[in-house]
């Protein structure tokens, strides 16, 4: 959708809000780059544009945290919005206003929509029957019982869905089912909820869904929901819930994802009320204004049936658009702890440049929904080439001259045709910015760049420079170059912000996008001081190993669970999947338990010499809540036995003894079939 450029638009831009329950990685951050390079764009081409967030601060997930933690809620997402902010800010993604739906506006508008919803007859109850722990007295998500899967039998999956063979179920279904939070048997219970009935809407959505809002992928997608029938959505939950109360309903609290969109009108309305900003205008049903969503492609339902529902309902206008975009790979795989993918934005930032990967980003980023893979090796060939082959090169060949032999002073271009030739293809770019086709825009700009370094080589300036009564030709063509990488500068401003602000200062004069044709001639510049660095696959490397170091408390990803209520960092999920070369690697050994005594100082731990068929092993087991000494002695077990010997605090470990349950009493030691003898290998 390409807008008309001459004319001022009031724009309204956001993007999804993270789950206020673990730090920001590289995951989270293109949405966060997309979003902040569009905004950029429309600012520096004149228009009224704002950029609002904020932390989604409300449910389950961030109750029990605080809870484990020994804080209150409200000190968590306060800490929590810190550190997201402070990650933004690293990779220069600038916010107009950054908020949290834990405040008076979201309160205020969650109610004022939720009222409007049931006086329009949008708003059922009924009673349904849920799990309840009944040591924590609460009722249960899904996500937070674990059992055996009733299909393939194994352990330790979640309520809705194994992660082991993918089957789906209830958690009625769950075989031995427990709480998650408390480790108790679950009993169901009877609770009224509140539903919105959204297929009332089904009718509108069918029009609003085809009416160019969403790109046509997702329209497509939305289409099937509609005709497999619309679902009444359960937007309540009951206490103890860290969230909204339900206007006179007492112990009901507003769903998290109810109040998390809505967490856009009270952002905007908070810097309304600061900078004394129309409100209504950008918000009114007939508005004239834009307002564009950004997120990602799993949370569609909510921000592309619920969200334009209750708006629609409610007295406001729907959005002009809502954009997704595919999920982040690293090296080809999905991000991976244990191989160091899994990056948080801080420990990028502690070893590499952030507009380094600004510009990957955008050199890929299609107005698409298809993931996006960061390979890194290809993400340090490309800002190596680009960036500082290309782009940077063409100022640094050129402003030592105009420094040491003409006072830093610009003469006059003698290339116009072909500087005309940079200007007129913004127009160009500008459609690609537009339309949100980055790497295209990327791509354009690079081809500029190809033709500023070859007329560079061509005329030879470092030639010319050594050549008597030549001062004027040199000074002249450094002029020309200047010209061309101050156009570039201007191009990719939105992408490199922090860069084209050092540009600015080199050239002694603002990047103007609209202005860009008034060309540099007989101007005075500044010093020229290295923009960019080229990245060294050793900083790569330190990056990664500094991931696998350290392994976030929590995720805290709204993009991986729409019900943002996963239990958090005592619950983890299942590893990263490995090959099968790596899993032939383990070598399993029914091993026999010769001896097994209590470990001085250790309150976990049992010391077992193991049989291993030809020879003994000495390893530590932390079994001991769950088994005496002398009732293992003379047992067979299974060990891993090429497990790298390990040294700890009370001696060497030279295997790992396999063991399962949920801790405390229960835990099993697995043994092998009747007739095993010991150094049998486990196939």
């Amino acid at each position: 959708m390409t807008q008309a450029s001459n004319q001022q638009r009031d724009i309204l831009i956001t993007s999804a809000l993270p789950y206020a329950n673990g730090p920001i990685h590289l995951g989270h951050l293109l949405e966060y780059i997309q979003t902040d390079i569009w905004a950029r764009y429309q600012k520096m081409r004149g228009h009224n544009c704002y950029y609002v967030c904020a932390d989604d601060a409300h449910g389950t997930a961030i109750m029990l945290r605080a809870e484990r933690e020994g804080i209150t809620p409200e000190q968590l997402i306060k800490r929590i919005s810190d550190e997201h902010q402070e990650d933004f800010a690293g990779f220069h993604i600038k916010f107009d206003n950054y908020y949290s739906t834990h405040s008076e506006e979201n309160q205020y508008f969650s109610e004022y929509i939720y009222r409007q919803l049931q006086e329009n007859g949008h708003i059922a109850t009924r009673k349904i029957t849920q799990f309840f722990d009944p040591e924590k007295e609460m009722f249960l998500a899904d996500r937070f019982i674990k059992g055996t899967c009733p299909k393939c039998k194994a352990e330790d999956q979640y309520g809705d869905n194994c992660e082991a063979c993918g089957a789906t179920y209830t958690p009625a279904e769950l075989i031995n089912p427990r709480s998650a939070v408390s480790g108790a048997t679950p009993v169901e219970k009877e609770s009224e909820h509140y539903f919105f009935t959204l297929p009332d809407f089904h009718d509108f959505l069918a029009n609003w869904t085809r009416s160019g809002a969403l790109q046509p992928q997702v329209a497509n997608k939305l289409a099937e929901w509609l005709d497999a029938g619309l679902q009444e959505w359960d937007i309540s939950r009951d206490a103890p819930y860290f969230g909204f109360e339900i206007p006179d309903a007492p112990g009901k609290y507003f769903y998290v994802w109810l109040d998390a969109p809505i967490g856009y009108l009270a952002s905007f309305k908070n810097l309304c009320n600061r900078e004394g900003i129309d409100f209504e205008h950008f918000w009114k049903a007939d508005s004239e204004a834009e307002v564009y969503h950004f997120i990602g492609k799993d949370i569609i339902n909510f921000h592309a049936l619920f969200w334009p529902s209750m708006l629609h309902d409610a007295g406001f206008r729907t959005p002009s658009a809502v954009w997704a975009h595919g999920f982040v790979t690293v090296n080809g795989k999905k991000m991976s702890k244990s191989r160091g993918t899994f990056i948080m934005a801080r420990t990028y930032l502690d070893h590499l440049n952030p507009e380094y990967l600004r510009y990957y980003f955008a050199a890929k980023l299609t107005s698409g929904v298809d993931d996006m893979d960061l390979n890194l090796e290809d993400f340090a060939a490309r800002v190596n080439s680009d960036l500082v082959g290309k782009v940077v090169n063409i100022a640094s060949r050129s402003a030592g001259f105009i420094t040491k032999r003409f006072d830093g002073k610009l003469g006059t271009v003698t290339e116009s045709e072909k500087l005309q030739e940079f200007i007129d293809a913004g127009k160009e770019i500008e459609e690609f910015y537009e339309a949100r086709e980055f790497g295209r825009a990327m791509r354009r700009i690079m081809e500029l760049a190809d033709v500023a370094n070859q007329y560079v080589n061509d005329e030879q300036p470092w030639v010319i420079a050594k050549q008597e009564g030549q001062e004027a030709n040199l000074q002249a063509i450094c002029t020309n170059a200047i010209n061309m990488f101050r156009l570039l500068m201007t191009y990719l401003g939105p992408v490199l912000p922090k860069t084209a602000e050092a540009s600015e200062l080199f050239l002694n004069s603002r990047l103007d996008w609209n202005n860009r044709a008034a060309l540099l001639e007989n101007h005075g510049i500044d010093k020229f001081k290295p923009l960019m660095s080229r990245v060294d696959m050793a900083q790569i490397e330190k990056m990664l190993e500094a991931s696998k170091e350290e392994l976030p408390a929590a995720q805290g990803d709204n993009a991986k669970k729409e019900d943002k209520e996963e239990p958090a960092s005592d619950l983890e999920p299942l590893a990263d999947e490995i090959e099968f070369p790596d899993f032939a690697k383990v070598d399993l050994r029914v091993v026999k338990i010769v001896k097994a005594e209590h470990v001085e100082g250790a309150d976990k731990l049992l010391r077992l010499t193991l049989d291993v068929g030809h020879g003994e092993r000495n390893v530590f087991a932390g079994i001991k809540s769950a088994y005496k000494p002398e009732d293992l002695e003379g047992r067979l077990t299974v060990m891993v036995a090429n497990l790298k010997p390990r040294k700890m605090k009370f001696g060497v470990s030279e295997g790992m003894v396999l063991a399962a349950g949920p801790g405390g009493k229960d835990i099993f030691i697995l043994s092998p079939d009747s007739g095993a003898t010991p150094g049998m290998r486990v196939m």
